[in-house]
Protein backbone atom coordinates (compact mmCIF):
# COMPACT_ATOMS: atom_id res chain seq x y z
CA UNK A 1 0.00 0.00 0.00
CA UNK A 2 1.18 3.33 -0.84
CA UNK A 3 2.30 5.62 1.88
CA UNK A 4 -0.07 8.46 2.71
CA UNK A 5 0.84 11.56 0.39
CA UNK A 6 2.05 9.47 -2.58
CA UNK A 7 1.22 10.96 -5.68
CA UNK A 8 -1.19 8.20 -7.26
CA UNK A 9 -4.07 7.44 -10.05
CA UNK A 10 -6.25 5.08 -10.24
CA UNK A 11 -8.51 5.18 -7.50
CA UNK A 12 -11.56 3.54 -6.74
CA UNK A 13 -14.91 4.61 -5.49
CA UNK A 14 -14.77 1.19 -2.73
CA UNK A 15 -11.12 3.12 -1.36
CA UNK A 16 -12.52 6.57 -1.62
CA UNK A 17 -15.57 5.29 0.62
CA UNK A 18 -13.39 4.12 3.35
CA UNK A 19 -11.79 7.19 3.77
CA UNK A 20 -15.03 8.80 4.19
CA UNK A 21 -15.79 6.29 6.87
CA UNK A 22 -12.67 7.34 8.83
CA UNK A 23 -13.33 8.99 12.04
CA UNK A 24 -13.42 12.33 11.80
CA UNK A 25 -10.60 13.53 13.71
CA UNK A 26 -8.59 10.43 12.16
CA UNK A 27 -9.68 11.84 8.74
CA UNK A 28 -8.77 15.44 9.33
CA UNK A 29 -5.39 14.46 10.85
CA UNK A 30 -4.75 12.04 7.60
CA UNK A 31 -5.49 15.10 5.81
CA UNK A 32 -3.58 17.93 7.45
CA UNK A 33 -0.24 15.23 7.73
CA UNK A 34 -0.49 15.07 3.64
CA UNK A 35 -1.13 18.44 3.20
CA UNK A 36 2.03 19.29 5.38
CA UNK A 37 4.32 17.27 3.30
CA UNK A 38 3.59 19.75 0.27
CA UNK A 39 2.36 23.36 1.36
CA UNK A 40 2.94 25.60 4.08
CA UNK A 41 0.29 24.68 6.49
CA UNK A 42 -0.89 28.43 7.13
CA UNK A 43 -0.68 29.95 4.01
CA UNK A 44 -3.22 30.58 1.13
CA UNK A 45 -3.71 31.17 -2.53
CA UNK A 46 -6.19 34.15 -3.07
CA UNK A 47 -8.19 34.69 -6.24
CA UNK A 48 -10.56 37.03 -7.30
CA UNK A 49 -13.79 36.12 -10.02
CA UNK A 50 -15.14 38.33 -12.54
CA UNK A 51 -18.28 37.87 -14.59
CA UNK A 52 -17.29 39.28 -17.48
CA UNK A 53 -20.65 37.99 -18.81
CA UNK A 54 -23.69 37.06 -17.12
CA UNK A 55 -26.88 35.45 -18.37
CA UNK A 56 -28.95 34.02 -20.90
CA UNK A 57 -26.96 30.55 -21.01
CA UNK A 58 -28.55 28.14 -23.46
CA UNK A 59 -27.22 24.92 -20.69
CA UNK A 60 -29.76 23.47 -19.08
CA UNK A 61 -27.31 22.93 -15.30
CA UNK A 62 -29.65 22.59 -12.48
CA UNK A 63 -27.90 24.70 -10.23
CA UNK A 64 -27.18 27.47 -11.91
CA UNK A 65 -29.12 30.53 -12.20
CA UNK A 66 -27.96 31.93 -15.43
CA UNK A 67 -29.05 29.49 -17.56
CA UNK A 68 -31.52 31.23 -19.78
CA UNK A 69 -34.59 28.45 -18.85
CA UNK A 70 -34.66 29.45 -15.18
CA UNK A 71 -36.45 32.41 -14.30
CA UNK A 72 -34.49 33.75 -11.33
CA UNK A 73 -34.42 37.57 -11.94
CA UNK A 74 -31.22 37.76 -12.80
CA UNK A 75 -30.03 41.01 -15.14
CA UNK A 76 -28.55 39.78 -18.26
CA UNK A 77 -25.20 41.37 -19.61
CA UNK A 78 -23.37 41.06 -22.84
CA UNK A 79 -19.33 40.76 -22.37
CA UNK A 80 -17.77 43.16 -20.82
CA UNK A 81 -15.17 45.73 -22.68
CA UNK A 82 -11.65 45.01 -21.96
CA UNK A 83 -10.77 48.08 -20.17
CA UNK A 84 -13.13 47.51 -17.50
CA UNK A 85 -12.50 44.35 -17.00
CA UNK A 86 -8.46 45.20 -16.52
CA UNK A 87 -9.60 48.15 -14.05
CA UNK A 88 -11.29 45.15 -12.06
CA UNK A 89 -8.08 43.30 -12.35
CA UNK A 90 -6.29 46.06 -10.61
CA UNK A 91 -8.38 46.57 -7.77
CA UNK A 92 -7.97 42.80 -7.24
CA UNK A 93 -4.30 42.78 -7.17
CA UNK A 94 -4.22 46.05 -5.01
CA UNK A 95 -6.46 44.01 -2.26
CA UNK A 96 -4.30 40.84 -2.27
CA UNK A 97 -5.36 38.68 -5.09
CA UNK A 98 -2.75 36.72 -7.27
CA UNK A 99 -5.00 35.37 -10.03
CA UNK A 100 -7.88 36.72 -11.04
CA UNK A 101 -10.23 34.41 -12.72
CA UNK A 102 -12.79 35.77 -15.71
CA UNK A 103 -16.12 34.06 -16.18
CA UNK A 104 -18.66 34.01 -19.35
CA UNK A 105 -22.09 32.20 -19.25
CA UNK A 106 -21.59 30.35 -22.48
CA UNK A 107 -21.49 27.25 -23.58
CA UNK A 108 -18.43 27.74 -25.48
CA UNK A 109 -16.51 31.09 -26.79
CA UNK A 110 -17.78 32.62 -30.27
CA UNK A 111 -15.08 33.52 -32.93
CA UNK A 112 -16.00 36.67 -32.86
CA UNK A 113 -15.64 37.28 -28.65
CA UNK A 114 -11.94 35.48 -29.19
CA UNK A 115 -10.26 39.09 -29.95
CA UNK A 116 -11.89 40.48 -26.54
CA UNK A 117 -10.99 37.24 -24.36
CA UNK A 118 -7.72 37.82 -25.80
CA UNK A 119 -7.18 41.48 -24.74
CA UNK A 120 -8.55 40.68 -21.13
CA UNK A 121 -6.16 37.74 -20.67
CA UNK A 122 -2.93 39.78 -22.36
CA UNK A 123 -3.84 43.08 -20.33
CA UNK A 124 -4.07 40.95 -17.01
CA UNK A 125 -0.87 39.18 -17.54
CA UNK A 126 0.55 42.14 -17.56
CA UNK A 127 -0.31 43.38 -14.44
CA UNK A 128 1.39 40.41 -13.10
CA UNK A 129 -0.97 38.49 -12.21
CA UNK A 130 -2.31 34.93 -12.57
CA UNK A 131 -4.60 34.70 -15.47
CA UNK A 132 -7.71 31.90 -15.40
CA UNK A 133 -11.00 31.93 -17.61
CA UNK A 134 -13.97 29.85 -17.59
CA UNK A 135 -16.02 29.84 -20.89
CA UNK A 136 -17.29 26.32 -21.52
CA UNK A 137 -16.55 23.99 -23.93
CA UNK A 138 -13.03 24.97 -26.52
CA UNK A 139 -11.83 23.57 -29.82
CA UNK A 140 -8.37 22.61 -29.75
CA UNK A 141 -7.57 25.73 -31.93
CA UNK A 142 -9.54 27.94 -29.41
CA UNK A 143 -7.54 26.40 -26.15
CA UNK A 144 -4.10 27.26 -28.63
CA UNK A 145 -5.02 30.73 -29.08
CA UNK A 146 -5.72 31.04 -25.29
CA UNK A 147 -2.40 29.74 -24.39
CA UNK A 148 -0.53 31.87 -26.77
CA UNK A 149 -2.53 34.59 -25.08
CA UNK A 150 -0.49 34.21 -21.57
CA UNK A 151 -3.69 32.45 -19.89
CA UNK A 152 -2.45 30.22 -17.15
CA UNK A 153 -5.38 27.91 -15.91
CA UNK A 154 -8.48 26.96 -17.91
CA UNK A 155 -11.21 26.42 -15.42
CA UNK A 156 -14.21 23.79 -16.61
CA UNK A 157 -15.27 21.89 -13.23
CA UNK A 158 -17.13 18.11 -13.80
CA UNK A 159 -19.69 19.28 -11.59
CA UNK A 160 -20.75 15.91 -10.05
CA UNK A 161 -20.00 12.04 -10.25
CA UNK A 162 -20.82 10.12 -13.75
CA UNK A 163 -23.44 8.21 -12.44
CA UNK A 164 -25.48 11.57 -11.56
CA UNK A 165 -25.01 13.67 -13.96
CA UNK A 166 -27.54 13.12 -16.06
CA UNK A 167 -30.31 14.07 -13.06
CA UNK A 168 -28.31 17.81 -13.02
CA UNK A 169 -27.66 18.68 -16.82
CA UNK A 170 -28.28 17.14 -20.18
CA UNK A 171 -27.20 19.35 -22.42
CA UNK A 172 -23.70 18.75 -22.79
CA UNK A 173 -22.16 15.04 -21.75
CA UNK A 174 -19.78 14.11 -19.25
CA UNK A 175 -17.43 13.18 -21.94
CA UNK A 176 -17.36 16.85 -23.11
CA UNK A 177 -16.53 17.90 -20.15
CA UNK A 178 -13.67 15.34 -19.90
CA UNK A 179 -12.67 16.49 -23.72
CA UNK A 180 -12.50 20.33 -22.86
CA UNK A 181 -10.08 19.23 -20.29
CA UNK A 182 -8.00 17.37 -22.28
CA UNK A 183 -7.70 20.09 -25.00
CA UNK A 184 -6.69 22.18 -21.93
CA UNK A 185 -3.76 20.32 -21.04
CA UNK A 186 -2.86 19.44 -24.76
CA UNK A 187 -2.63 23.44 -25.55
CA UNK A 188 -0.34 23.39 -22.37
CA UNK A 189 -2.05 25.43 -19.83
CA UNK A 190 -3.10 23.96 -15.99
CA UNK A 191 -6.38 22.25 -15.05
CA UNK A 192 -8.79 23.88 -12.83
CA UNK A 193 -11.72 21.57 -12.45
CA UNK A 194 -13.71 20.60 -9.28
CA UNK A 195 -17.53 20.67 -8.55
CA UNK A 196 -20.33 21.07 -6.26
CA UNK A 197 -22.11 19.02 -3.82
CA UNK A 198 -24.91 19.18 -2.03
CA UNK A 199 -27.50 18.47 -5.05
CA UNK A 200 -28.93 15.86 -3.80
CA UNK A 201 -26.42 13.27 -4.65
CA UNK A 202 -25.13 10.09 -2.43
CA UNK A 203 -22.35 9.83 -0.66
CA UNK A 204 -21.36 7.29 -3.30
CA UNK A 205 -21.32 10.26 -6.11
CA UNK A 206 -19.31 12.53 -3.69
CA UNK A 207 -16.82 10.05 -3.57
CA UNK A 208 -17.34 8.95 -7.45
CA UNK A 209 -16.60 12.70 -8.38
CA UNK A 210 -13.35 12.69 -7.13
CA UNK A 211 -12.04 9.78 -8.16
CA UNK A 212 -12.45 11.49 -11.95
CA UNK A 213 -10.62 14.23 -10.39
CA UNK A 214 -7.74 11.86 -8.96
CA UNK A 215 -7.51 9.60 -11.86
CA UNK A 216 -6.57 12.59 -14.33
CA UNK A 217 -2.81 12.51 -14.88
CA UNK A 218 -1.87 14.93 -14.25
CA UNK A 219 -4.20 15.96 -10.84
CA UNK A 220 -5.56 19.28 -11.36
CA UNK A 221 -3.73 22.24 -10.48
CA UNK A 222 -6.52 23.91 -8.76
CA UNK A 223 -9.87 21.98 -7.63
CA UNK A 224 -12.37 24.56 -6.51
CA UNK A 225 -15.32 22.21 -4.38
CA UNK A 226 -18.12 24.05 -4.21
CA UNK A 227 -21.49 23.85 -1.51
CA UNK A 228 -25.08 24.33 -3.76
CA UNK A 229 -26.05 27.41 -3.20
CA UNK A 230 -29.59 27.38 -3.43
CA UNK A 231 -31.10 29.86 -5.93
CA UNK A 232 -34.99 30.71 -6.43
CA UNK A 233 -35.96 29.75 -9.74
CA UNK A 234 -33.80 26.97 -10.23
CA UNK A 235 -34.80 22.97 -10.05
CA UNK A 236 -32.51 22.57 -6.83
CA UNK A 237 -34.38 25.44 -4.61
CA UNK A 238 -35.84 22.99 -2.46
CA UNK A 239 -32.56 20.65 -1.87
CA UNK A 240 -32.15 19.82 1.41
CA UNK A 241 -29.21 21.24 2.79
CA UNK A 242 -26.04 19.07 2.88
CA UNK A 243 -24.35 18.31 6.48
CA UNK A 244 -21.55 21.06 7.45
CA UNK A 245 -19.38 17.98 8.49
CA UNK A 246 -20.21 15.94 5.00
CA UNK A 247 -18.40 18.89 3.35
CA UNK A 248 -15.53 19.52 5.46
CA UNK A 249 -15.22 15.61 5.22
CA UNK A 250 -14.73 16.14 1.11
CA UNK A 251 -12.14 19.01 1.45
CA UNK A 252 -10.16 16.39 3.63
CA UNK A 253 -10.57 13.81 1.38
CA UNK A 254 -9.56 15.75 -2.08
CA UNK A 255 -6.73 16.83 0.15
CA UNK A 256 -6.04 13.14 0.61
CA UNK A 257 -5.99 11.76 -2.80
CA UNK A 258 -4.36 15.10 -5.08
CA UNK A 259 -1.96 16.37 -2.45
CA UNK A 260 -0.38 18.65 -4.66
CA UNK A 261 -2.88 20.34 -5.74
CA UNK A 262 -4.23 23.90 -4.22
CA UNK A 263 -8.17 22.91 -2.98
CA UNK A 264 -10.08 25.78 -2.84
CA UNK A 265 -13.33 26.88 -0.84
CA UNK A 266 -15.69 28.23 -3.51
CA UNK A 267 -19.16 28.84 -3.64
CA UNK A 268 -21.44 28.37 -0.36
CA UNK A 269 -19.18 30.31 1.93
CA UNK A 270 -20.98 33.00 2.64
CA UNK A 271 -23.00 30.60 4.59
CA UNK A 272 -19.94 28.82 6.70
CA UNK A 273 -19.33 30.54 9.97
CA UNK A 274 -15.61 31.10 10.55
CA UNK A 275 -15.06 27.47 12.96
CA UNK A 276 -16.24 25.31 9.84
CA UNK A 277 -14.28 27.42 7.37
CA UNK A 278 -10.90 27.00 10.24
CA UNK A 279 -11.87 23.20 9.80
CA UNK A 280 -11.98 23.14 6.13
CA UNK A 281 -8.57 24.66 6.19
CA UNK A 282 -7.69 22.39 8.95
CA UNK A 283 -8.58 19.71 6.37
CA UNK A 284 -6.43 20.60 3.53
CA UNK A 285 -8.07 23.98 1.75
CA UNK A 286 -5.24 26.34 0.93
CA UNK A 287 -7.10 28.53 -1.75
CA UNK A 288 -10.16 30.77 -2.18
CA UNK A 289 -12.07 33.30 -3.86
CA UNK A 290 -11.75 36.86 -2.36
CA UNK A 291 -14.37 39.60 -2.72
CA UNK A 292 -18.09 40.13 -2.28
CA UNK A 293 -19.05 37.93 -5.22
CA UNK A 294 -18.46 34.69 -6.97
CA UNK A 295 -20.61 35.05 -10.19
CA UNK A 296 -23.77 35.61 -9.08
CA UNK A 297 -24.07 34.75 -5.89
CA UNK A 298 -22.94 35.71 -2.58
CA UNK A 299 -19.37 35.52 -1.17
CA UNK A 300 -17.80 37.10 2.78
CA UNK A 301 -16.54 40.44 2.17
CA UNK A 302 -13.11 40.94 2.25
CA UNK A 303 -12.68 42.44 5.78
CA UNK A 304 -14.23 39.25 7.21
CA UNK A 305 -11.92 37.04 5.53
CA UNK A 306 -8.66 39.37 6.75
CA UNK A 307 -10.60 39.03 10.20
CA UNK A 308 -10.13 35.33 9.85
CA UNK A 309 -7.04 35.01 8.63
CA UNK A 310 -5.78 37.21 11.22
CA UNK A 311 -7.19 34.77 14.09
CA UNK A 312 -5.86 31.64 12.22
CA UNK A 313 -2.49 32.89 11.56
CA UNK A 314 -2.99 32.60 8.18
CA UNK A 315 -0.95 34.52 5.36
CA UNK A 316 -1.76 34.85 1.65
CA UNK A 317 0.72 33.39 -1.51
CA UNK A 318 2.00 35.78 -3.63
CA UNK A 319 3.40 36.10 -6.96
CA UNK A 320 7.14 35.53 -7.69
CA UNK A 321 7.89 38.12 -10.55
CA UNK A 322 10.72 40.47 -10.67
CA UNK A 323 8.80 42.74 -8.16
CA UNK A 324 7.22 39.94 -6.04
CA UNK A 325 8.59 41.90 -3.04
CA UNK A 326 6.10 44.95 -3.73
CA UNK A 327 3.89 42.69 -4.40
CA UNK A 328 3.48 40.70 -1.11
CA UNK A 329 4.07 43.99 1.34
CA UNK A 330 0.95 45.64 -1.07
CA UNK A 331 -1.08 42.07 -0.36
CA UNK A 332 -0.14 42.02 3.23
CA UNK A 333 -1.18 45.46 3.67
CA UNK A 334 -4.69 45.11 2.20
CA UNK A 335 -5.21 42.26 4.11
CA UNK A 336 -4.25 43.84 7.58
CA UNK A 337 -6.92 46.77 6.32
CA UNK A 338 -10.72 46.74 6.74
CA UNK A 339 -11.19 47.18 3.34
CA UNK A 340 -14.96 47.63 2.30
CA UNK A 341 -13.88 47.70 -1.47
CA UNK A 342 -15.33 45.31 -3.39
CA UNK A 343 -13.08 42.67 -5.36
CA UNK A 344 -16.27 41.22 -7.66
CA UNK A 345 -18.44 43.28 -9.56
CA UNK A 346 -20.82 41.23 -12.00
CA UNK A 347 -21.25 42.79 -15.21
CA UNK A 348 -24.67 44.49 -14.26
CA UNK A 349 -22.20 47.04 -11.66
CA UNK A 350 -20.57 48.56 -14.90
CA UNK A 351 -19.83 52.14 -14.00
Amino acid sequence: MQAPGAIRHGWTVAEVGELFALPFNDLLFQAQSVHRQYFDPNRVQVSTLLSIKTGACPEDCKYCPQSARYNTGLKKERLMDVETVLQRAKEAKHNGATRFCMGAAWRNPHDRDMPAVIGMISGVKALGLETCMTLGMLSPQQAAMLKDAGLDYYNHNLDTSPDYYADIISTRTYQNRLDTLEQVRQAGMKVCSGGIIGMGESASDRAGLLVQLANLEPHPESVPINKLVRVAGTPLEQVEDLDEFEFIRTIAVARIMMPTSHVRLSAGREAMNEQMQALCFLAGANSLFYGCKLLTTANPEEDADARLFNKLGINTEHNHDANHKEQEADAVNALNRQTTNALFYDASSRS
